[in-house]
């Protein structure tokens, strides 16, 4: 997570809301359109099986057209498998200024 969260606020030139969206996705200093989508995003994280039609809608319904969500949803799923490919390998972490450093080659480069 160090890695895609250090990329995220390169990317956004703002760490502070990519650590208040870490801390809680809810709180009402998130815009209301990014709260839903990342309600989303956290039960494809945690209970993909369980995505419902409804969720979806209610993604919809906070403004996120159709390519948005699949996006979201590719995301997650890739950077889950990600994870866990990293984590099983025994892939060590990095510091945090090594992640800082990798964020600013990545944001220049491979994500955007």
């Amino acid at each position: 997570m160090g890695s895609h969260a250090a990329v995220a606020a390169e990317l956004l030139e703002d760490r502070g809301i990519v650590d208040l969206v870490l801390e809680d996705h809810l709180s009402p200093e998130v815009p209301e359109d990014w709260r839903a989508l990342f309600t989303l995003v956290m039960k494809v994280n945690g209970a993909a099986a369980k995505v419902s039609e409804a969720d979806i809608d209610a993604a919809r319904s906070a403004g996120w057209n159709e390519e948005a969500i699949y996006d979201a949803i590719t995301t997650c799923a890739l950077f889950n498998f990600f994870n866990a490919w990293v984590d099983g390998a025994g892939v060590p972490g990095l510091t945090a200024e090594a992640y800082r450093e990798s964020a600013r080659r990545m944001a220049r480069g491979s994500y955007a």
